[in-house]
């Protein structure tokens, strides 16, 4: 990978359905990831959530409380059942007043693929080169160190609701 994008895997103990549901459905998928959305996942639509916390790990919950109520608006780019779900975001806080529509976003892909042992969930997020460069190395590690995180959520979650 590039200084660009960032990229985990992670291989899911779950069947391919269960690991989508966790993934597209905005409820499921904010109860590992820690917000809360305004409504569901759509294929090139804006979308509106805030900051809560996870609620699969007290720890990390924890390390999230500062952001809680935060605004994370997202923008769905794709949505393609039990394989592909897309979105981008602002991969580091905007200052108060900044028109959030000027400013770069980055790609985040969630890929899904049956594997001998369960579900390889590949997660990539691209367009770093685009973050201002003050900005970027910051924005980069955090994120990284973010999907580190986030791999092991959405693992505990999936362990913790099977069905």
């Amino acid at each position: 990978m590039s200084a660009d994008c960032i990229e985990k895997n992670v291989v899911l103990q779950a069947s391919l359905s269960r690991v989508w549901k966790a993934v597209a459905d905005s409820a499921e998928f904010g109860k590992w990831f820690g917000v809360k959305f305004a409504g569901p996942f759509v294929a090139g639509e804006s979308l509106k959530g805030t900051m809560i916390g996870t609620t699969v790990d007290p720890n990390v919950a924890e390390q999230q409380k500062p952001y809680e109520d935060t605004p994370f608006d997202i923008w769905v780019e794709r949505v393609e059942p039990e394989q592909v779900f897309a979105f981008r975001w602002h991969p580091y806080e905007l200052e108060e007043g900044a028109d959030a529509s000027q400013q770069p976003t980055t790609l985040v892909t969630f890929t899904l693929a049956e594997v001998s042992d369960g579900v390889s969930l590949t997660i990539t997020e691209c367009g770093f080169d685009k973050v201002p460069l003050e900005k970027r190395a910051k924005a980069f590690a955090s994120n990284s160190e973010g999907w580190n995180i986030q791999a092991t959520m959405i693992e505990k979650y999936l362990a913790d609701h099977a069905g």
